[in-house]
């Protein structure tokens, strides 16, 4: 897949990584609620075309809707901006519609930071081309955590945390991914692949602490999720979930947010008895 220019081949081939071993099954919950199309039946489609050149797009499907509009339906990903971007859809548009000769809906999806300043059109005065881009960032976090995908789960920590603390935002996250991991195998992939998709937004700051629970699940250092641990002189990458360190957690969600004593309980993975004693003592 195709995911943006970057000074850094390695992490690009990674997010590449990433998007392959996820996006089929978090496709269908994409469809519906970043593009709002209602799919009733998806084809597989060659991801490559060629004529006089190949092209290999990121992903294409033919799609049913539920109006029995049938289409391709044609995404590429970007992790950075792109000004070729335009012509780059445009070349994709004419392969596609001599291939398949039937209506293409194209979007990008842009997942590096912020929002996409690409242009989205192409106009030489007496012809027009446009197509949809998309940027995760402004779409609410709480979307994706609805799913019971793994693999669409993880596009939250690329989502809009809106006014919430993103402290609590992100331990929410990484615990509701840790809880659909089955086995030593599959946690440490999960691990790896949220530590490298949070790279791509900037919640790697001094002003962030995780709590250090999410740590016994994130062990890089260097990752939002490690920094707690760092500051606290505790040993990189070593972060103990023992009661000390549950002890802050809870103190911290008893503090920073408005979550329930069970909420808190389900988080940090302690009884609500432990969380009760712990807000007792901070009356």
């Amino acid at each position: 897949m195709a995911v943006g220019k970057s000074k850094n081949s390695r992490q690009v081939n990674q997010y590449d990584k990433i998007l392959q071993e996820n996006i089929e099954a978090a496709l269908p919950g994409l469809i519906k609620n970043i593009l709002h199309i209602n799919a009733v039946k998806s084809e597989e489609l060659p991801d490559s075309i060629q004529h006089t050149k190949e092209r290999k797009p990121d992903l294409l499907k033919k799609i049913t809707d539920d109006k029995g509009e049938v289409f391709i339906l044609h995404i590429e990903f970007q992790t950075k901006d792109d000004a070729d971007m335009p012509y780059r859809m445009a070349e994709y548009l004419v392969m596609l519609l001599r291939t398949y000769k039937i209506p293409v809906r194209q979007h990008v999806i842009y997942i590096g930071e912020g929002t996409s300043s690409m242009l989205n059109n192409l106009s030489n005065g007496k012809s027009y081309f446009h197509y949809d881009i998309v940027s995760i960032s402004s779409i609410d976090y709480r979307i994706f955590l609805r799913s019971k995908k793994p693999e669409e789960k993880m596009f939250a920590i690329l989502a809009n945390f809106g006014n919430d603390n993103p402290e609590t935002v992100v331990a929410e996250i990484a615990s509701n991914i840790a809880k659909t991991a089955k086995g030593d195998l599959e946690r440490e992939r999960r691990k790896n692949q949220l530590r490298i998709l949070a790279q791509l937004r900037t919640l790697v700051s001094d002003k962030i602490e995780i709590m250090e629970h999410v740590s016994t699940f994130f062990k890089e250092e260097n990752d939002i999720f490690y920094k707690v641990g760092e500051k606290r002189g505790l040993e990189k990458g070593r972060v103990e979930a023992d009661e000390e360190a549950k002890t802050f957690v809870v103190k911290s969600l008893l503090i920073k947010t408005d979550f329930t004593v069970a909420k808190i309980a389900d988080i940090v993975g302690v009884t609500e008895a432990f969380v009760k004693k712990i807000k007792g003592g901070l009356i």
